[in-house]
C-alpha cells in the first residue's frame, strides 16, 4: 500500500498552530495511508522548542515535529509594519524549509513506497511556494480564518487596481463590494493592513494576496452551514480548489496554556461551579488584547450597572519593537474605580488569564464579549454561547461585521472599535451585556441552532467530513 507524506509549515503562534494540529488529526485519522510533518518555527529570542510543541509531539505520536533552526529577526531598517516583520522573517526560513525537505524526499525514497505529496503553507508563508515548486510538491494553503475574508483577499489585486494605496483605502468614503459578502463592506471593517495607510503593511498583505491563486487548492477552517454565500462564491473556476473542513478547534484547551497555570485553573473553574446555569458574562480579549486604564474604568462601570455576573480576563495593551503585546495588570485595583472589587464581590471575578475554551464549554457561562478572533468565535458557536463583538486587530473588525450584519449571530457592542483611539462608553458595555444575557433572542436560537449544525458536519453524511474526503482524495491523485 502506498503511503503518502503531507508537510505543513505554519506561522508561529497558539492559533495558527493548533488549528494546523487539528487539520492534521482529523487527515490521519481519517485514512492510514496518510502521515504528517510539521515543521515549526522558533518565535524570536524563543529558547529552544515550544513547550506545547513538545507536549503535542508526545501526545500525537502520529504526527512528527521538526523545529528549524533559530533564524535572526529582520533588521528593523527592512519594514516599518508587523506584515512586515513577519513575511521577512518567515521568508528568511526558506534555506531550512529547503534542508528539511530535501532530507524528507531523501528519506522517503529510502522507503520505496512513500512519496510526499503536498506542502501545506499558512497565508502568510506564501513564499514557501517557491521551495515547493523547487522540488515538484504542490503547495495548499491553509487559510484559518473565513471564506469571507479569503475572498476579500482573492479580489484585493483587482480592487488595488482602482484604490492603489493604503492612504486612499483609508480615505474612502464609499463601501467597498467583495464577492463573498451579501452587504457592502466600510473600509474600516477591512483588515487593518489595507486601511491605516502605511505602506509597508500593504504592500506585503498584498503580496500575499496575489500568490493564493499559486497554490492547487485552498483548506479553510469554516464550514458550509455557517458561510455558505462565502464558499459558493469561490467556486468561480478562477479560484484553486477550495476545502471547508471546519470547524477545527482546541477543545481541550491546550492552546490556553491552562497547564502553566494550575491554580488559577481551579480557581476558576470552582467559582463557576458556584454560579447559575447561564447566568456569568465572559468577557475575554485573546492573547494579544488589552486596555487602558480610561477603557477599564468604562468596561468596569458598564459591568457593574449591568447586575449581570462575569468573569473578566483583564490585560494591558503594549508594544514591544512595533508589535502589540498585552498582559495582566501587576495591580488591577490601581486601574478600576474605587470600591469595585468589593461591590462586586460574589458576583464577578477578574483575572489576568482564563482558559477561554473551558470556560465557553462550562454551563454556567450564558454570553460571551469577544475580541472576534475566528477561532474564538468558532469555539462561542461551537458551545451555543453568544456574543457580542468588539473587535481589537487583524481581521477581527470583518470578523464582527460578517457576525452582525451578514450572519446575524451576534450582538453589536462596536464593530469600528480602534484601540487607543475611540472609548467604548459604560453605557454601551451596559446595554449590550443586557442584550446579551437577557435579550434578542432571535440571536440566541440562530447561535444555539449553529451550534448543533457544527457538530454535525463531522458525521458521515457532513459537509466538512465530505470536503475533507474530497482533499484526501486529491492528495492520493497528486
Amino acid at each position: 500500500m502506498e503511503k503518502i507524506e503531507l508537510v505543513f509549515f505554519p506561522v508561529c503562534g497558539a492559533g495558527h498552530l493548533f488549528s494546523t494540529v487539528e487539520l492534521a488529526k482529523r487527515i490521519i485519522d481519517r485514512d492510514d495511508r496518510l502521515s504528517i510533518t510539521v515543521l515549526c518555527m522558533q518565535p524570536p529570542s524563543s529558547c529552544g522548542i515550544d513547550p506545547y510543541v513538545e507536549s503535542l509531539a508526545a501526545s500525537i505520536p502520529a504526527i512528527r515535529f521538526i523545529a528549524l533552526p533559530q533564524v535572526d529577526p529582520p533588521s528593523p531598517e527592512v519594514y516599518t509594519s508587523p506584515e512586515g516583520f513577519a513575511s521577512l522573517f518567515i521568508q528568511s526560513h526558506k534555506p531550512h524549509v529547503r534542508n528539511a525537505l530535501t532530507q524528507l524526499i531523501s528519506s522517503c525514497s529510502g522507503a520505496g513506497t512513500v512519496r510526499v505529496a503536498g506542502l501545506v503553507i499558512d497565508f502568510f508563508c506564501t513564499s514557501m511556494i517557491d521551495v515547493a515548486n523547487e522540488f515538484g510538491i504542490p503547495s495548499y494553503l491553509f487559510f484559518s480564518s473565513t471564506a469571507g475574508l479569503l475572498g476579500l483577499m482573492l479580489h484585493l489585486p483587482t480592487l488595488d487596481t482602482q484604490i492603489p494605496t493604503a492612504t486612499e483605502f483609508k480615505d474612502a468614503d464609499t463601501e467597498l463590494k467583495f464577492p463573498t459578502f451579501v452587504n457592502p463592506v466600510s473600509p474600516f471593517s477591512l483588515p487593518k493592513p489595507i486601511w491605516n495607510g502605511n505602506e509597508d503593511g500593504y504592500k506585503w498583505f498584498l503580496y500575499h494576496c496575489r500568490r493564493f491563486k499559486e497554490t492547487k487548492g485552498i483548506i479553510i477552517n469554516t464550514f458550509d452551514e455557517l458561510e455558505s454565500h462565502a464558499i459558493n462564491s469561490l467556486s468561480d473556476g478562477q479560484t484553486p480548489k477550495v476545502y471547508p473542513v471546519g470547524p477545527l478547534l482546541d477543545l481541550e484547551g491546550r492552546s490556553s496554556h491552562s497547564l502553566s497555570h494550575p491554580t488559577q485553573y481551579k480557581e476558576i473553574m470552582k467559582w463557576l461551579d458556584e454560579q447559575p446555569p447561564l447566568s456569568v458574562v465572559l468577557l475575554c480579549f485573546g492573547s494579544l488584547g488589552g486596555f487602558d486604564k480610561a477603557q477599564v474604568k468604562e468596561i468596569a462601570i458598564g459591568l457593574e450597572r449591568s447586575g449581570h455576573r462575569f468573569l473578566w480576563s483583564l490585560r494591558q495593551a503594549s508594544k514591544e519593537k512595533g508589535m502589540i503585546m498585552s498582559g495582566a495588570y501587576p495591580n488591577p485595583e490601581e486601574v478600576l474605580p474605587d470600591g469595585f472589587l468589593e461591590r462586586t464581590e460574589g458576583r464577578g471575578m477578574i483575572r489576568g488569564w482564563v482558559p477561554q475554551v473551558k470556560v465557553l464549554a462550562h454551563p454556567a457561562i450564558g454570553g460571551f464579549v469577544s475580541h472576534c478572533g475566528w477561532n474564538s468565535i468558532l469555539a462561542s458557536l461551537w458551545h451555543g454561547v453568544p456574543l457580542a463583538t468588539w473587535p481589537l486587530y487583524g481581521e477581527q473588525h470583518l470578523n464582527a461585521f460578517q457576525l452582525v450584519k451578514e450572519l446575524g449571530l451576534a450582538v453589536e457592542l462596536r464593530l469600528k472599535y480602534r484601540n487607543g483611539v475611540d472609548l467604548a462608553s459604560a453605557e454601551e458595555v451596559e446595554r449590550s451585556i443586557r442584550a446579551l444575557m437577557v435579550g434578542d433572542s432571535e440571536v440566541k436560537r440562530r447561535v444555539k441552532e449553529m451550534g448543533e449544525k457544527s457538530r454535525a458536519v463531522f458525521i458521515e453524511s457532513g459537509s466538512s467530513f465530505a470536503s475533507l474526503g474530497r482533499l484526501i482524495e486529491d492528495l492520493m491523485h497528486n
